[in-house]
């Protein structure tokens, strides 16, 4: 065991991991709060996120969700990616929204996770449900001490 908290290790987790991050940052996302086993990104809804209908495209919903689903789940310093995915859209996002994405381990079992993500609206509505499913890899995102 090391001698630091599972929120400390939660923190540097996600810290190791924006630095690489591109996509998220490319598409202007913000990590809320990051916590073992969880962890809420937001994102303002821009022009370039609309499809053709005026809304927020189904992929960039997919996206944010996906990149909740990525810290929580590589949030116990251990390389974790994802073995398969699905959501379900509720509610179409607008330009100009702030959607936030709130992703929570359901279980977590050996090397295997599931990860529940709400993607909502400032105004409360949720418009999508995301589910994850993870697989621990071989790597940690950094070096931890010695206890």
């Amino acid at each position: 065991m090391s001698g630091i908290s599972d929120q400390e290790r939660a923190e540097k987790s996600s810290a190791a991991m924006w630095t690489d991050d591109h996509m998220s940052q490319a598409y202007g996302m913000t990590i809320e709060a990051v916590g073992p086993g969880r962890a809420t990104i937001s994102m303002l809804v821009r022009k370039d996120h609309l499809n053709g209908h005026g809304s927020c495209h189904g992929g960039a919903i997919f996206t944010l969700a996906d990149s909740a689903f990525a810290f929580a789940c590589n949030s116990h310093n251990k390389v974790t990616v994802a073995q398969h995915c699905s959501v379900t859209f509720l509610a179409p996002g607008r330009e100009g929204d702030r959607l936030t994405a709130t992703a929570r381990e359901v279980t977590l079992a050996g090397r295997s996770g599931i990860y529940d993500v709400t993607v909502s609206r400032d105004d409360g509505v949720t418009i999508a449900e995301f589910r994850g499913l993870s697989r621990t890899v071989a790597g940690t995102h950094f070096e931890e001490p010695a206890a």
